[in-house]
């Protein structure tokens, strides 16, 4: 059977499409060589890479709150005054307005200080914590537990949460690149134990992920080192998606600096494998699952800025999509969202169906499905 190196595309709570089309792969005697993610992406390829089945992804899929929600709806956290850092509160918008209003008659030290303590108690409150994260952090929600969740799914296969790039090499032998956007150096970064290895590799999950204007940003630590020898320190780090949403040009393409990043390959090892998630292809029964309209609060705001962040993600691949389009499988999503992480029941189950169905039709496509290949 055949060895592939494969490309997750990001795109949120779509990317649940992956594990269906996974169990598709594997079923037929396939296996996965160096993977390449981002966002959703981004956690598929560090979950592939750290060990994880087939059975073991649908189940992190299916977990549910004690309440009975999907445990994916938790990542939507509304941020507390814990997620902002001191800096950030003093160098706020909000304490610049304070400032710039003078109390007669009371000392500017007291007036700082209840300045600071007016503003710990606003943040408290859970609409204006929304409206100061996305103000001073770049996104609505903390991240904070989705971060929780990836460091305790990586701890399951031994990968500490401070274990770095090159350690999560060392220990699985895998070879994963995550790509992530710098917003300060305006640049693509692919992290991986040869650009970065000093970096966390639940933070380089969680960078990958932070879809703009929803997440917050994450700034880079000194203490995680430099990316290819330049320092990125105080440099905030987003979705890679911003600028390559789909990098099947690190694996299907080779020149000096491509070799640099991913290292010298043998082309012939594995064939490339690209995971597309597609809004124009409907998903095949899933008018019977249609979700409600969505309700009209700050989530109408992040649902739109949301499909513009798809549309501007695509565009930049647009051209390597066309060029290497046999080696792609189109995973069907239309009508499902990006920030759709409370998917679950009949609906989710019609998803990865389609996902699998599609998976299914790629492989006979190329020959490489199990009948075809003992026949």
């Amino acid at each position: 059977m055949a060895s592939f190196d494969v490309v997750f595309e990001g795109g949120g709570a779509k990317g649940l499409a992956f594990v269906g089309a996974l169990d598709v792969l594997k079923k037929n005697g396939h296996k996965v060589a160096r993977v390449v993610g981002t966002s959703a992406g981004a956690i598929s390829a560090a979950l592939c890479a750290a060990g994880y089945s087939v059975d073991e992804l649908m189940a992190a899929v299916m977990e549910k709150l004690p309440d009975g929600k999907p445990r994916f709806s938790s990542f939507m956290d509304i941020p507390n005054a814990a997620d902002f850092s001191a800096e950030t509160k003093k160098n706020s918008l909000t304490m610049e307005t304070f400032r710039a209003i003078d109390v007669p008659f009371i000392s500017s030290g007291f007036e700082d200080k209840f300045d600071e303590l007016l503003l710990n108690e606003l943040v408290k409150d859970r609409v204006y914590s929304r409206l100061f994260s996305f103000t001073e952090c770049g996104g609505f929600y903390s991240g904070r537990t989705f971060l929780a969740w990836i460091q305790e799914k990586l701890a399951a296969k031994g990968i500490a949460p401070t274990d770095t790039l090159l350690d999560f090499h060392e220990k699985t032998n895998a070879d994963m690149s995550l790509i992530v956007s710098d917003t300060v150096d305006m640049e693509l970064l692919v992290l991986n134990h040869r650009t970065a290895p000093g970096v966390p590799v639940s933070h380089a999950v969680r960078m990958s992920m932070s879809i703009p204007f929803v997440w917050q940003e994450v700034l880079w630590k000194e203490e995680w080192g430099t990316y290819m020898g330049r320092t990125k320190t105080g440099n905030a780090i987003v979705d890679g998606g911003v600028l390559s949403n789909f990098p099947i040009r690190l694996i299907a393409t080779t020149d000096a600096e491509i070799e640099t990043i991913m290292g010298a390959a043998d082309p012939t090892a594995s064939l490339n494998l690209g995971m597309m998630l597609d809004e124009q292809l409907s998903v095949a029964g899933a008018a019977d699952t249609a979700k409600t309209p969505v309700p009209v609060t700050h989530m109408k705001t992040i649902h739109r800025l949301s499909r513009l962040i798809d549309t501007m993600m695509r565009a930049a691949d647009n051209d390597l999509i066309r060029r290497y389009e046999s080696e792609i499988c189109r995973l069907p999503t239309k009508g499902y969202g990006t920030l759709e992480f409370d998917l679950s029941g009949p609906r989710l189950d019609t998803f990865l169906a389609a996902a699998k169905t599609a998976m299914t039709a790629h492989l006979k496509n190329r020959g490489l499905d199990a009948a075809t290949m003992t026949a």
